[in-house]
């Protein structure tokens, strides 16, 4: 009963502002001190788990690069693959342009070596046939015994 001898005796100020309860200021630092504690509290917890947490996201890192290396794979497999069905498209249309350059190249070179006065390589296989079937001819024509020896003519030559 003294509690409330005293609850009596003592002015109420509840209700002027700013102004705190007995009880209320007894409980100001404890609740301070139990807000620290659990902020130490937090700290500890996070430095214990901090290292698994690291962890997990260097394994989490780790994944991602691998992911990531795979997909950029797959795309630089399929430009490749793009690349070569281009290469192949313009390859295959310029093909007939440049046989028709070279052809047009190779009138060229004839013509300037026919004004040069050149044999052309038809010319040149038919002249090459008519001197072996004179030289046939002409060995078939000399008797065997009005050829020299080559035993003479190598020793002739020796001298």
């Amino acid at each position: 009963m003294t509690a409330k001898s005293r609850k009596s005796a003592a002015p109420d100020t509840s209700d002027a502002p700013g102004a705190a309860s007995g009880a209320d200021a007894d409980a100001a630092p404890a609740s301070a001190h139990n807000i620290w504690l659990a902020g130490l509290g937090a700290l500890a917890s996070a430095q214990a788990e901090g290292s698994k947490v690291f962890e997990a996201l260097v394994q989490q890192g780790i994944e991602m690069q691998s992911k990531t290396q795979s997909l950029a794979k797959e795309r630089m497999a399929e430009v490749a693959q793009r690349m070569e069905s281009i290469t192949r498209q313009a390859a295959g249309a310029v093909a007939p342009t440049w046989n028709r350059l070279g052809g047009i190249f190779e009138d060229r070179v004839a013509q300037a070596l026919t004004g040069l006065g050149m044999p052309t390589a038809q010319e040149l296989a038919a002249l090459t046939a008519r001197v072996e079937a004179l030289e046939r001819a002409l060995g078939q024509a000399q008797p065997e015994a009005a050829r020299p020896p080559a035993s003479r003519a190598a020793a002739r030559k020796k001298s």
